[in-house]
């Protein structure tokens, strides 16, 4: 009888090994035996994942066309296994055909705030967010790192640089808005924005911007100016910051 993968060294079981070492350390056999969750009393869900693709010669592309009814003559795939299989190979066949999102480039504080404002417009509550760009200033991904009151939100150094350093971002911008109805930075949101550009820098990581919207209105750290946003067309309201 074959060795039961709760028998296996816990660095060599599939779901453990993709939690500590990511998805692509993971064989083909293995992504599947993830897949279908168990194997039988005679095999290994990895050993009944290798013959899965031995069925399809090896090839995920023919792995693709199995059908129901294929699958289910293997020992111990019955119709939850199969179809949990199928169910995956119809979303990577998805996702190929989609067009791939274009990634917008952000070289201005007019850019952050025309993505930003209609995510925090009107909050009553703060609420920070990092935007995460390559080395060509093309945004990669953005996430909300913090929530806070009416009037105010702490955010967690450490954990937007390592955020940062997981997502390989070059360069990374803050953004956050104040509900009060002014864009102008505090004292709080100053000493904050230096400390997150140092630590940032320790690791190569570049703090672009620090983006305080309000309203249409929004304040740029690195262009020191508060600007109006309104369909598109931008005016300047206060130049030089004090």
């Amino acid at each position: 009888m074959a060795k039961n993968i709760k028998q296996w060294r816990e660095e060599e079981r599939p779901r453990e090994k993709m939690l500590s070492k990511g998805c692509e350390s993971l064989t083909s056999a293995e992504l599947i035996a993830i897949l279908i969750r168990s194997g039988s009393l005679s095999c290994s869900a990895v050993s009944l994942a290798d013959e899965i693709l031995e069925l399809a010669e090896g090839r995920l592309e023919k792995l693709s066309r199995l059908t129901m009814e294929q699958l289910g003559r293997i020992d111990g795939i019955g119709q939850a296994k199969a179809t949990s299989i199928l169910a995956a190979v119809e979303l990577g066949r998805r996702i190929a055909s989609e067009t791939p999102e274009a990634m917008p480039v952000i070289n201005d504080a007019r850019t952050t705030a025309s993505i930003m404002i209609p995510r925090l417009y009107g909050l009553r509550h703060e609420e920070c967010w990092v935007l995460y760009l390559n080395n060509a200033n093309k945004l990669t991904g953005k996430e909300k790192v913090s929530h806070g009151g009416s009037s105010s939100t702490i955010f967690d150094i450490k954990t937007i640089v390592r955020k940062a350093v997981d997502r390989i971002a070059a360069g990374i911008i803050l953004v956050h808005n104040h509900p009060s109805g002014s864009p102008l930075p505090s004292r709080c949101d100053i000493d904050e924005t230096a400390a997150l550009r140092e630590a940032a820098a320790l690791l190569d990581i570049r703090l672009l911007d620090h983006v305080i919207v309000s309203g249409n209105n929004y304040y740029s750290f690195s262009e020191g100016k508060n600007c109006y946003l309104r369909n598109n067309n931008l005016k300047d309201e206060q130049h030089e910051s004090d």
